[in-house]
């Protein structure tokens, strides 16, 4: 079979080698009746690879049911998968057929497997071996003729160390594994996949189509798309109906993919306190110069303590620096390690090796007191105009002012 008329009949947008790939599989399993495991991220599209093997195999004549596994409670699951015996529990009033039960002859298709409880994975196991299952509340065994497809978007062998998916089970569902590659590494299908939601929604909601210019285009080819083609769909969707003009540019479109900005690095911070747009940076760059500044003062202490253990003469029973300044510091003891590698005989100066004596005093990590610090050496810096020490350390007034309030600086 030519797999662009299967993408045409059930609706499958994209050329990716991956896509591609992964129908050719579902189109050669489709005629056997071996299991078939599909497994992706969340909002990749898994459910149309079920239809599709169903209806190119010789039970497309027969029912084809898709469970969720995941949205039936634990205590009514093997209710619905194999049904139920009149009086079997409270509220089972009458005899009850399950899935397997209704769809003999035909297909099931289990998504979110992996959230079938232990009980009921034995259950379903005994079917996929032999065929057989029974009723909640019975001792009759029944037969059935169902082909099983399972899909997840975990890793179940993760699971299955974790003792939550049994290992035999997900051998008999594995026999024919089917990935389902997600939407960041379809980069060429984003903008099909947008052009058709768009085109669907222009004519759901009776409105002219809405399109995307070159820099709009390039930020929807570039977002990560966590949410795959079920995210794509809804801000097609959002921008369709909110958006008044037709075409959307790169700044209108940013306003709808809220996660753009984790999918890239921090801007370091450059000192001007300002962004590129004239505003002020925010309370992170703040944090981000604090750390760096105590990594350059940690480098420089460094250098200092290196300095004194090479030239610094020890007299007496302690070992101590004599006549050397310490660098001022005020935000928290830096963890200082002093050692005296030598000793000198105060009588006729002859050197003998002792001990090293280390002495380690903690340093003050606290992101508060490091921010205190900051903000009083800028505010003595500038005589205490607040306006000009925000703008060193790249906040607003505001924000310092708020500061200045929380941390009780005076």
């Amino acid at each position: 079979m030519d797999i662009q008329s299967v993408k045409q009949r059930f609706d499958i947008v994209g050329n990716s080698a991956g896509l591609n790939r992964a129908l050719d599989i579902a189109c050669q399993v489709a005629p056997t009746d071996l299991s078939v495991l599909i497994t992706g991220e969340s909002g990749t599209g898994k459910e149309s690879f079920p239809k599709v093997i169903h209806a190119y195999s010789a039970r497309k004549h027969g029912q084809y049911i898709a469970v969720n596994c995941g949205a039936i409670p634990e205590g009514t699951i093997d209710s619905e998968l194999f049904g139920h015996e009149k009086g079997s529990f409270t509220g089972a009033h009458e005899t009850r057929k399950g899935y397997f039960e209704v769809a003999d002859g035909g297909t099931i298709f289990l998504d979110e497997v992996a959230e079938l409880p232990i009980a009921t994975q034995a259950r379903l196991l005994r079917v996929l071996e032999s065929g057989e299952f029974i009723k909640v509340g019975s001792s009759k065994v029944q037969k059935t003729n169902v082909r099983i497809i399972a899909a997840t978007n975990v890793d179940l062998s993760q699971l299955i160390q974790n003792g939550r998916f049994r290992e035999d089970l997900y051998y008999r569902l594995n026999t024919i594994p089917i990935q389902i590659p997600p939407l960041r590494e379809r980069k060429d299908d984003i903008y099909l996949l947008f052009r058709k939601f768009a085109s669907d929604f222009a004519e759901k909601y009776q409105m002219p189509v809405i399109s995307l210019d070159a820099e709009a285009r390039q930020l929807l080819e570039s977002f990560y798309w966590p949410g795959n083609v079920r995210q794509l769909k809804n801000v097609t969707e959002q921008l369709s109906i909110i958006e008044n003009e037709r075409v959307v540019n790169a700044e209108t479109l940013q306003r709808y993919l809220p996660d753009v900005s984790m999918q890239k690095l921090p801007a370091l911070y450059t000192g001007t306190g300002k962004n590129d747009d004239g505003t002020f940076a925010s309370e992170r760059d703040i944090l981000y110069k604090i750390l760096f500044d105590m990594r350059n003062d940690m480098n420089d202490l460094k250098r200092i303590v290196h300095e004194l253990t090479a030239t610094s003469h020890i007299n007496g029973k302690s070992a101590q620096y004599m006549g050397v300044d310490q660098p001022p510091y005020s935000g928290g003891v830096r963890g200082t390690k002093i050692v005296s590698p030598i000793s000198i005989d105060p009588v006729d100066g002859n050197q003998s090796h002792i001990t090293d004596t280390e002495e380690f005093v903690e340093e003050s990590l606290s992101l508060q007191d490091q921010e205190t610090e900051l903000i009083r050496k800028a505010l003595a810096k500038h005589n205490g105009k607040r306006k000009l020490a925000a703008e060193e350390l790249g906040i607003s007034e505001r924000t310092l002012y708020r500061k200045i309030k929380e941390y009780n600086i005076k």
